[in-house]
Formats: structure tokens, sequence, C-alpha cells
């Protein structure tokens, strides 16, 4: 119909879900992007502008922050991977409307952690306490 439109989702209504983790709510997302590297190849009785040829396809790694609570799964699941037991898991990111109804979904695919970085603390600070925790993966995938 002319004159409908859809506006854009808001980036503060959000939610994760870690493949079998309870973990509670998270204060922000941040890292998921794709890209090709481009490989330039030219023959010697070729034009001088060479051709571009897709090369390896790379994902930024995922950073999670949260406010530190009594919930210590995602710490665990860091200290299983430096123990030496690496447990892969789907990362699933759901974008919210106003109502509160999942919108649009990422999947980020055969995640593990490589990064924690513990809360900071100041006597006269008044902040929140947050964690961050860093996952490498291997593919991200937009499912909605």
């Amino acid at each position: 119909m002319a004159g409908d439109r859809t506006d854009p989702y808001r980036n503060f209504r959000f939610r994760v879900e870690v493949e079998g983790l309870e973990q509670a709510g998270f204060n922000e997302v941040s890292g998921f992007d794709a890209s090709i590297d481009v490989i330039e190849y030219r023959e010697g009785n070729e034009l001088t502008t060479p051709r571009k040829l897709p090369g390896l396809t790379k994902y930024g790694n995922i950073t999670l922050k949260w406010g530190t609570t009594d919930s210590v799964e995602l710490y665990e699941w860091l200290q299983e991977c430096v123990e030496g037991t690496i447990e892969r898991k789907t990362i699933t990111i759901i974008a919210l409307d106003e109502e509160g109804s999942d919108v649009a979904t990422w999947q980020v695919i055969e995640a593990w952690p490589v990064r924690y970085t513990a809360p900071s603390f100041n006597g006269l600070g008044a902040e929140v306490a947050i964690e961050v925790l860093e996952f490498a993966h291997e593919g991200l995938l937009r499912t909605a």
C-alpha cells in the first residue's frame, strides 16, 4: 500500500540467547560483522587493471557486556576453554520491536570465548560493575 513505511528498529531493545546457558540480560552486544578479502590477479598480457577475486570470508569477534551478578555460567565456559575443552555454541541476537516481539535475528555460529575482562572497581564510583566476554566464531546468519 502506498505511503506505508516501517520505522527502523531501535538498538536498545534486544535479547541474547547463548545455547544451553541461562545467563540473564546483557547491556551491550557489539562487533558482529563479516568481510570478504579481495584478491587482485593479473596476467602479463592483460590490461594494467587487475581482476578482483573473492578471498577468505572473515568474521569479527562478538563482544557481550553485562552487569556483574552472582551468575558465573559465561565465566565457567571461558574457564573450560582455558583448561583445553573448547565447546562451541550458537549465540542468537534478537532485536525487539516496541511491543517486545522478535523482529530481527542474527545467529553467531560455532562461537567460543577468547577474552574475558573483569569489572573495574572504584571506591568513589557509582557505576554498575560490568563484565565483558569476547567470542570468536565461524559464521554469522541473519535468520529473520
